[in-house]
């Protein structure tokens, strides 16, 4: 049977909580940041990342945290069919922190954990046989019962005819050998460990350890000895892991020294933080290895990859993908801390981020001065807007029917339980942050964005709204230009997409350079946004102009969507199919189009939720059909 994996890890599954006050104590951090952690799982992770069809076997709790592994696990394309709910334990938890380029405090809350109630039974022979490969992890020999575990899957593997990679991951004080405080040491003597470990050797095609890992795996603190004894056991690939040396690996027969192994070119970076640098380098390797490429060049994916890691704050978040890691092994970087690369940050956020449909189409109920007016203008106290919000997702709801491509753009002002009802449905949304009509761009509410912006839900996309002319005074320019930039620098901080809208024809002419000469500006100070929201254009060429200029700059941006300015459905459906013919234009962004005449009547009291919920319905459904006349024949050719 040939493999429809490339591998399979098996072992630890944890959730890290990484203490985001760089330099300080645990006992002093006040924020965490949440991520997938243990050895196998980043593996999984990073493997899948770098282009190979990964697969983990583990135990994860019936609780929110195993579903968050089990729900990062299915976004990263790893098979979960290995991953086993255990109804009866707790997720494993680590909670870890960056105290100087020496110290990396953690703690492992693993007390009757999940992963460690892994069992012989839960080895499914059909699932590690459909992998070419598997990862056996130290930590899972600690134990008897998962140790058996991982003694099955190695010989359903061997029957099989597949690989055994074994990542020797040696933690002291999951062997029981240390207290719960100690537990970033790396490194102690044991001979009962080595004993344990010895008899896995033999039946294994690749070793990877640090000269310490090494150490306890072979029985000896020199280093050399050490790896001849694996050999005198073992007739694997033996891969020796140097931290900013690099590393060294030994197919076969064991050199005088070891710089006579084979080796890869390294990469000296700033050390950050080396928690998980060795998941991130065995990923690299793996990614060589199991696709037959040179030693050479496997140890080059390995170092890049453990480069990435520790340059960075989290583990498996940090590792990267492979067009990230063939961008820096072409291109480099000029900086020794990768974390403050532009381009690499932007290869690794594009291509790590959640996945969307290819098309929006999005009903727009953020405004709200204009909903403030309304409401004034027919006698309706404002307090009935947030009211109103909820019925637009209601409309929006009934013609999304659960399909993926709708979306909706909701403000916070007077659309907080619109927000709440709208993460009911699959639908991508946006919030605004500007200061509604503010020209210079202003930020609503004050204070600090970021600090606003972490309250979002990660999976809320910013909308920033400019209005920008070419033609406007250089002082108003450099001002929008300096929000945008603060906007951009506070969307990626945080991880969450950026939508910018840019409105030139209020205040200017419209050429057919008019907006692509804007984005080619706005591109050039560094602001990438994963969409933009432009006006309607005067002709395809400037659609054209558009579309050029965005893929020539950001070949990963999602695209864009058409806004309404208010426009009737004729004049949106004459633009739709100006816009169409542009592959970067994914759809639209519309809303008073939608709402201007239900809202009217149920502010009045004229209408009811039903009527208004039916109005506003009928008219997104009209520009869905619209949009989709225009965009599918042209999208197809």
């Amino acid at each position: 049977m040939k493999p429809s994996l490339d591998v399979i890890t098996i072992g630890r599954a944890s959730v890290d909580l990484y203490g985001q006050q760089v330099g300080g104590r645990l006992e002093d951090m006040a924020s965490f940041s949440k991520a997938v952690g243990g050895c196998p799982a980043n593996i999984a992770i990073g493997t899948a990342r770098l282009g190979l069809k990964s697969g983990l076997i583990t135990r994860v709790g019936d609780e929110a945290m195993g579903r968050f592994i089990r729900e990062q696990m299915e976004r990263e394309g790893v098979s979960t069919h290995g991953i086993i709910t255990d109804k009866q334990r707790l997720t494993a938890l680590v909670l870890l922190g960056v105290r100087d380029e020496a110290s990396f405090p953690l703690i492992f809350y693993r007390d009757n954990c999940a992963d460690m109630a892994l069992s012989e039974d839960d080895i499914d022979e059909r699932f590690v046989a459909s992998a070419a490969a598997i990862v056996v992890t130290g930590t899972h020999f600690a134990r008897e019962s998962t140790a058996a575990a991982q003694r099955k899957a190695i010989r359903i593997a061997k029957a099989n005819g597949r690989k055994v990679v074994f990542d020797v991951d040696y933690r002291p004080n999951l062997w029981g050998l240390l207290g719960h405080g100690a537990g970033e040491s790396r490194y102690v003597r044991s001979d009962t460990v080595t004993e344990h470990l010895k008899p896995i050797l033999a039946d294994c095609d690749l070793i990877v350890g640090t000269e310490e890992e090494l150490h306890i795996a072979g029985g000896s603190e020199d280093t050399l000895a050490a790896i001849r004894t694996i050999r005198s056991i073992s007739t694997a690939t033996i891969v020796c892991k140097r931290g900013s040396m690099g590393c060294v690996v030994f197919p076969g027969e064991i050199p005088a020294s070891l710089d006579e192994g084979v080796k890869g070119p390294g990469f000296p970076v700033e050390v950050y933080n080396v928690l998980g640098a060795g998941d991130a380098f065995l990923s690299g390797f793996l990614r060589g290895w199991l696709r037959d490429e040179k030693l050479e060049t496997c140890c080059a994916y390995a170092n890049a990859s453990g480069a990435f890691a520790v340059s960075r704050l989290l583990c498996s978040p940090e590792i990267p993908t492979f067009p990230e890691l063939q961008h820096f092994l072409k291109e480099g970087s000029r900086h020794r801390a990768l974390r403050f690369d532009e381009d690499i940050n932007h290869i690794h956020w594009a291509t790590t981020r959640r996945p969307e449909s290819g098309t929006l189409m999005a009903f727009a109920i953020d405004h709200r001065v204009q909903l403030e007016a309304m409401a004034s203008e027919v006698g309706a106290s404002i307090d009935r807007i947030p009211d109103f919000k909820v019925l637009a997702v209601q409309a929006a709801a009934k013609v999304a029917n659960g399909r993926s491509g709708f979306g909706m753009l909701i403000d916070g002002t007077y659309g907080r339980e619109a927000l709440f009802r709208a993460a009911d449905h699959p639908f991508w949304i946006g919030r605004p942050v500007e200061l509604p009509g503010s020209r210079p761009l202003d930020f609503e509410g004050g204070g600090s964005i970021g600090a606003k912006l972490v309250e979002w839900p990660v999976g809320h996309t910013i909308k920033c709204l400019c209005f920008y002319h070419p033609d406007d005074p250089s002082e108003l320019k450099a001002r929008q230009e300096r929000e945008l930039l603060r906007i951009h620098d506070a969307a990626r901080r945080i991880g969450r997409e950026l939508l910018v809208e840019i409105i030139a024809g209020k205040h200017g002419s419209l050429k057919t350079d008019t907006v692509a000469g804007i984005l080619q500006h706005l591109y050039d100070l560094g602001i990438r946004p994963d969409w933009w929201k432009l006006e309607p254009q005067q002709d395809k060429a400037a659609w054209k102009a558009i579309g050029e200029v965005v893929t020539r700059n950001d070949p990963y941006c999602r695209g864009i969507v058409l806004l309404g300015l208010e426009a009737p459905e004729d004049e949106l459906e004459a633009a739709f199919a100006a816009a169409a013919s542009e592959p970067q234009v994914k759809g639209f962004a519309v809303g008073r189009t939608l709402f201007n005449e239900a809202a009217r009547g149920w502010l009045k009291g004229e209408i009811s939720d039903e009527a208004a919920i039916a109005d506003m319905a009928a008219r997104f459904q009209r520009l869905v059909d619209a949009w989709q006349r225009v965009s599918s024949p042209a999208k197809a050719a």
